[in-house]
C-alpha cells in the first residue's frame, strides 16, 4: 500500500545525463541529430527537459552511446513522475486545511499513518490510508448510503471510517475459507467454550476459529471521540469481518459484543455495515442481535431460574456460572446490564481484556 518514503527534493531531467554524454564524446547537438536522424530542435529540446524522450529515441540512443534503451526509458519516467508529483504536491497545499476532521494526530500515534510535518504529506497519508485519489473522494464517504443507520457515524464520520478502514486493512491479511452459515455457527459454540475457559491464548484461537469459517477477526482501538464497541460487514460474498474495539476492556463486553456482531452476519442484510457505538441507533435489527448474544451466552431457561431465585452474591454468580459454564464476568455484566445489582457490584468477577 505504501511507496518508498525515500523521495528526492530534485531530479535532473534525462536531457542533463545526455549533455554530458555530448561533452564527454566531444559530440555536439547537431552530430548527434545527423547519426539519430531527429531534427536539432528535437535534440535540443530533449536537452533542455522540454521534450520527453519517446522509446524510440531511446532506441536511437542506446545505438549511438551503448547505453541500454531501458537506462534512457527509466531516466525519462522517473524525471516525469518527479515533475507529476511536484504539481501534485502542490495542489493538495491548496486543499489541505480541508482535513481538519481526519483525526491524523490518532492516527499516527497508533501507527497507522507515518508522521510527516507538512500538511500536504499528510493529506498524501491520508488518502493513501482510505485508498482514495483526492480528498473530494474521501469526503464523498461520508455520503455512502451503507454507514447511516449508525448515530457515530453522523457524529464524526471521517473518524469513524477510518477506524472501519483499518479493520479492512487489518482484515486483508487474514486467509479465511470461504463463508460457510453451518460452519461459523459451530465455531460460535465453540467461542462460548473459550468464553468459559478462558485460555491465556483466546483471541488467538478465536481469530483462528472464526477464518476457518469464513470471517476475518480483527481487534481495532477506537478513535478519540468515536466510542465504538464493533461492527460487522461483508466484504465480498465469501468473506466477512468482524471489528472489535475492545473499548471497555471486560471480558462481558467483549464477548456480548463478540456475538452481537456474529447475529448481524447470520440473521442481516449483506448490504448494510453494522456499527455499534455508545447510544447508537436501536432499532428490530440491534435488538434481535442483543437477544441472540445474551440468549447465547447464558441459555435463557436457565437464566430465567437464576434471577427468579434473587440470591445475588458473588459466591452464587460463581456457582451459576460454573453451572452453565460460563465466564462469571459474564453472569456480572448482565446483571447490572437488567439494573438487577449495581453497576459497582462484584467488579472483581470481570476478566479484564487488553491487546
Amino acid at each position: 500500500m505504501r511507496r518508498n518514503d525515500y523521495e528526492p527534493d530534485a531530479v535532473s531531467p534525462p536531457g542533463a545525463t545526455l549533455l554530458d554524454l555530448l561533452e564527454e564524446r566531444g559530440m555536439s547537438q547537431a552530430e548527434l541529430a545527423n547519426r539519430t536522424d531527429r531534427p536539432l530542435k528535437t535534440i535540443n529540446e530533449i536537452v533542455k527537459g522540454k521534450a520527453a524522450i519517446t522509446p524510440e529515441t531511446a532506441i536511437q540512443l542506446e545505438r549511438v552511446f551503448g547505453a541500454p534503451a531501458s537506462f534512457w526509458n527509466n531516466r525519462e519516467a522517473q524525471y516525469r513522475e518527479f515533475l507529476a508529483r511536484r504539481v501534485h504536491d502542490a495542489q493538495l497545499e491548496k486543499v489541505a486545511a480541508r482535513i481538519r476532521e481526519v483525526p491524523t494526530r490518532a492516527m499516527e500515534k497508533l501507527e497507522w499513518i507515518p508522521v510527516e510535518k507538512t500538511r500536504a504529506k499528510k493529506l498524501e497519508r491520508v488518502l493513501s490510508f482510505f485508498g482514495v485519489a483526492s480528498i473530494d473522494a474521501l469526503e464523498n464517504r461520508r455520503h455512502d448510503a451503507r454507514f447511516r443507520q449508525s448515530s457515530a457515524f453522523e457524529a464524526n464520520p471521517i473518524a469513524v471510517g477510518a477506524w472501519l478502514r483499518k479493520g479492512h486493512l487489518d482484515a486483508d491479511q487474514i486467509h479465511c475459507a470461504p463463508f460457510d452459515e453451518t460452519k461459523f455457527r459451530q465455531v460460535l459454540a465453540k467461542a462460548r467454550r473459550l468464553c468459559g475457559e478462558m485460555p491465556d491464548d483466546f483471541a488467538a484461537r478465536l481469530v483462528q476459529l472464526c477464518a476457518s469459517a469464513g470471517v476475518a477477526l480483527v481487534f481495532v482501538k477506537e478513535l478519540p471521540g468515536t466510542h465504538l464497541s464493533g461492527a460487522a460487514r461483508w466484504l465480498s460474498p465469501t468473506k466477512a469481518l468482524i471489528q472489535l474495539s475492545v473499548r471497555h476492556g471486560s471480558d462481558d463486553h467483549f464477548w456480548f459484543t463478540f456475538f452481537h456482531e456474529a447475529a448481524h452476519l447470520l440473521k442481516h442484510a449483506r448490504r448494510k455495515v453494522y456499527i455499534d457505538a455508545d447510544g447508537g441507533i436501536q432499532n428490530d435489527e440491534e435488538a434481535e442481535a442483543n437477544q441472540f448474544a445474551a440468549d447465547v451466552l447464558i441459555p435463557p431457561a436457565a437464566w430465567k431460574g437464576f434471577v427468579e431465585a434473587r440470591a445475588f452474591t458473588k459466591r452464587s454468580i460463581r456457582l451459576f456460572a460454573s453451572q452453565v459454564t460460563i465466564a462469571p464476568g459474564v453472569v456480572v455484566g448482565r446483571l447490572q446490564h437488567e439494573r438487577r445489582v449495581a453497576f459497582s457490584f462484584a467488579h472483581d468477577l470481570k476478566r479484564k481484556i487488553s491487546f
